[in-house]
């Protein structure tokens, strides 16, 4: 990896370090393992991409939108553009073309999602760290059929490769019956 890479990952990881819950530099590490996982080859542009999904979330809280499913799209809309927008100020900080700024801030506004490999392999890094380390937790706070629908959604936004892994995965007997259910089984 370049000079301007590992300059990158350290300014995203001290983004990150300062959240209060402590949660978002493990968040992009994660990313980071996965993207790997399914792409050893991964472009720097997509492996920083993965690695700022979250970069500085807690700073728009989900509160900062109306109420109800209009305002959370709203919401993370929003996130995207304010993701992306972070992550080109520290790429340019560290040294990057505007070429590769614009590849990674088009990776992370989701553009071109299906006809993009790159842009497939971050929704299906994405899917995977949340089925891997947050799914039961939010699982267990949310209604069964919700959650069924939920995983539907997830599972539709997933390449083949990407479910394959999913499938194995170790999960709790109650999340396992849940991706049964989602998937018809």
């Amino acid at each position: 990896m370049s000079a301007s890479y590992e300059a990158a990952t350290a300014a995203i990881d001290r983004a990150n370090a300062e959240d209060p819950k402590g949660t978002e530099v493990l968040y992009g590490r994660r990313m980071v393992d996965w993207v790997r996982a399914l792409a050893p080859e991964a472009s720097e542009e997509l492996l920083l991409a993965a690695r700022a999904q979250h970069v500085r979330r807690w700073t728009v809280p989900r509160s900062s939108y109306p109420d109800g499913r209009t305002g959370y799209l709203r919401w993370r809309e929003g996130l995207k553009k304010f993701h992306a927008d972070t992550l080109a100020s520290i790429m340019k900080e560290a040294g990057y073309g505007d070429a590769a700024v614009e590849k990674s801030r088009s990776l992370l506004v989701r553009k071109n999602l299906a006809s993009d490999a790159e842009g497939q392999t971050l929704e299906d890094a994405a899917c995977l760290v949340f089925l891997q380390f947050e799914f039961a937790e939010f699982s267990a706070k949310t209604e069964a059929g919700k959650m069924v629908d939920i995983l539907r959604k997830s599972w539709g936004k997933m390449s083949p490769a990407a479910r394959d892994q999913a499938l194995n995965l170790k999960l709790g007997d109650a999340e396992q019956n849940l991706v049964k259910r989602a998937l018809g089984q």
